[in-house]
């Protein structure tokens, strides 16, 4: 069976988006590949251990260089992985250094998860020539949609060998079994970093006099706290919630609200869990996966990014018709389950797999 090392910023329980994708394509390749992981700490101390099956190496982290965890050893880590191929998961920068100093031998993806939108000087002087160097080697680029393929400019001298491969989700593990809390409330999940949007939400519940709920953690936490006070929004920060409390946060809520400002929201896992639950999905019309995932008027609502004004009238109109709620969640159930589902998923894995190592 062939061994597939994923090389990952951070790794769950560590929360985000990236981490729970990178979870899932483990979970994917059950039976086709024997997974490995290579992630890094959130301390100095490297630590081996088997998490839901799948080995995990957290590699301890030395400093920090503004937001990128240095890990001098993530290199050597590299160059010694037995593995038929590995996937270097992007945005990364220690992660694309190392694999350019350790120069591992087995073949190389890449899973593209977003473009670089912040800082665009430093990306063009130092990431973009480091990501040349290690890009000129992958065999395949992955991409989670088509608008993210057509759009990330990174990728343009690689169309060839790009491939979208969608992100899967097991429904039935999403069902909602918890009944809509008499008093309807929205729900936001997520980290809490700028190009989530929500401020942006705030000010349009601000606008509505809607209840929201907002899980998740991260640096813009106190400054939205007080932008919700300020305003008199009734929102409830929860900070990082447990799986069973962010099923029952799904189960309970009226809708889901995605108000992503820019396109490193590159897909919105978060979208498909809430599409699992039946319930109907508010976002952006970011020039990435996002709208893709959400199909404007049949599973949730687009509105533009960072449209306050646009997001407090879908917000009103959706909570104030609930068979346009009930339709939309029924919908984004059935392409959850169709295009969505973890055998697709699993399908175009193998065939990827099969591309870049062969079918032994």
């Amino acid at each position: 069976m062939k061994r597939v090392l994923h090389v990952a910023k951070f790794y769950p329980p560590a929360p985000g988006g990236m981490e729970r994708v990178v979870e899932t394509l483990c979970r994917a390749s059950e039976g086709i590949a024997e997974s490995r992981v290579l992630a890094l700490n959130s301390g100095p101390e490297t630590i081996e251990e088997i998490v839901d099956g799948v080995p995990v190496t957290r590699v301890g982290v030395a400093a920090r260089a503004g937001s990128v965890p240095i890990a001098p050893s993530l290199a050597r880590h590299l160059r010694r992985a037995a593995a038929d191929l590995v996937i270097l998961h992007e945005p990364n920068p220690w992660a694309l250094l190392s694999y350019a100093i350790g120069r591992p031998s087995a073949p190389l993806a890449i899973w593209y998860h977003s473009d670089v939108v912040r800082h665009p000087l430093q990306y063009a002087l130092f990431y973009a020539p480091l990501a040349r160097t290690v890009y000129s080697r992958a065999g395949r680029f992955i991409v989670s949609s088509p608008p993210l393929a057509e759009h990330a400019a990174a990728l343009k001298p690689y169309r060839d060998r790009v491939r979208v491969i969608p992100f899967g989700i097991d429904p039935a593990s999403w069902s909602a079994d918890h009944g809509e809390d008499p008093q309807p409330f929205v729900l936001f999940v997520g980290r809490h970093v700028p190009y989530k949007g929500v401020d942006v939400l705030i000010r349009a519940l601000a606008r509505t006099g809607i209840r929201a709920v907002i899980a998740g953690d991260g640096p813009q936490r106190e400054s939205w706290e007080a932008l919700a006070r300020s305003l008199g929004v009734p929102a409830r920060f929860t900070g990082d919630v447990t799986e069973v409390e962010l099923r029952a946060l799904f189960g309970s809520c009226a809708a889901f609200v995605l108000p992503s400002i820019t396109r490193a929201e590159a897909f919105g896992y978060v979208q498909l869990e809430a599409m699992a639950c039946g319930k109907p999905v508010v976002s952006t019309t970011v020039p990435s996966g996002v709208p893709w995932v959400n199909r404007n008027g049949e599973t949730g609502v687009t509105v533009p990014p960072g449209d306050h004004e646009a997001l407090a009238g879908a917000l009103r109109t959706l909570l104030a018709d609930d068979a346009m709620r009930t339709r939309m969640g029924a919908a984004g159930q059935r392409r959850a389950a169709s295009e969505f589902s973890m055998a697709r998923m699993s399908s175009r894995l193998r065939e990827l797999f099969g591309e870049l190592v062969g079918d032994a």
